[in-house]
């Protein structure tokens, strides 16, 4: 049988892909319009998508549709429970992004810590330049050693970041689900970690379950000089509720690599807010050059997998 494959967003991942080892058609989009998949993918068996919507109403139009492969992580793009009903497998990518998350993890954290942005600042107004004294004193700056980091998501990610952590000679206390009854060993309950940790950092899927899993009540219960971290996916924070603290002081300080709605067309009141405590990248924690190329080779090796009939990654089976 030969493959018809649609990659619907290609533009977002800037990899060299291994040509899949079996025969095969490929079709490739820089981007998909929500409202064109359906059409994109009339022909396909397999569709690859990063972030283009697979919904119910696409899988109707797609009927010869076989597995989803997305090429990343999260699966919230992707309607599972109609992938389950049509018998279309899902699959994920795993693992690639467990070096270059923590890393930014950290490039943020250190940024906000040592008052990056207003050193800059303050040396582009000539402060220095004006000074009797060989340094300056006008920012605190505060060190990650002996401090305390909150992990919320304990994946490859968040392992990745425990381990930074540790070589920087800090505190990790792990936290357990929100709503959890009991308290797994190694694991903290999940307002004790709020309470307790100088640095939180989020690291779970966005769920129902999770969506706003960071506001206003939680939000209150960190310390006042505690920063806040989330390169996951921007849904998991209530963002009314973090201006709000941002503005108040009730925290000292945030850094996002994610929003709630992406790209941010219609602006984003965060986007306004001009503080040197609040730091904001581009959903870019995961693309190192490494970790695309990583994620791209894998992306293959999964649909290749798949079609020699020993899938892996599996999010939904085929059936």
């Amino acid at each position: 049988m030969k493959e018809y494959i649609v990659f619907l967003d290609r533009a977002t991942l800037v990899a060299e892909l291994p040509i899949p080892a079996f025969d095969h058609t490929w079709v490739e989009h820089p981007h998909t319009p929500p409202e064109a998949v359906g059409e994109a993918l009339r022909r396909a068996t397999i569709a690859i998508t990063n972030k283009a919507p697979i919904t119910r109403a696409v899988l109707e139009a797609a009927p010869k549709l076989r597995l989803v492969a997305v090429a990343a992580t999260g699966v919230n793009n992707v309607d599972l429970d109609a992938c389950r009903a049509r018998g279309v497998a899902v699959t994920n990518i795993r693992g690639y992004a467990q070096h270059t998350v923590p890393e930014h993890v950290f490039m943020l954290l250190l940024a906000l810590r040592r008052n990056l942005i207003a050193w800059r600042q303050t040396l582009r107004s000539g402060a220095w330049q004006r000074s009797r004294e060989f340094c300056l004193f006008d920012h605190e700056i505060n060190d990650l050693y002996g401090s305390t980091l909150g992990i919320i998501g304990y994946g490859s990610i968040g392992q990745g970041v425990a381990r930074l952590a540790q070589a920087f000679g800090m505190q990790v206390l792990l936290a357990e689900h929100k709503d959890a009854a009991t308290c797994r060993p190694g694991y903290t309950p999940f307002d004790a970690v709020l309470a307790r940790a100088d640095h939180l950092t989020l690291h779970c899927p966005l769920t129902e379950a999770t969506r706003h899993l960071i506001g206003a009540r939680e939000l209150a219960l960190m310390k006042p000089n505690a920063v806040l971290i989330n390169c996951a996916r921007g849904g998991l924070i209530d963002e009314d509720a973090l201006i709000a603290a941002l503005t108040s002081r009730r925290i000292a300080g945030a850094a996002l690599d994610v929003l709630a709605v992406e790209p941010p067309t219609a602006g984003n009141p965060l986007l306004d807010l001009d503080r040197p405590n609040l730091l904001i990248t581009p959903h870019v924690a995961w693309a190192s050059r490494e970790a695309m190329q990583s994620l791209g080779e894998q992306l293959i090796r999964v649909i290749e997998a798949f079609v020699a009939g020993r899938p892996i990654n599996l999010v939904v089976p085929q059936h």
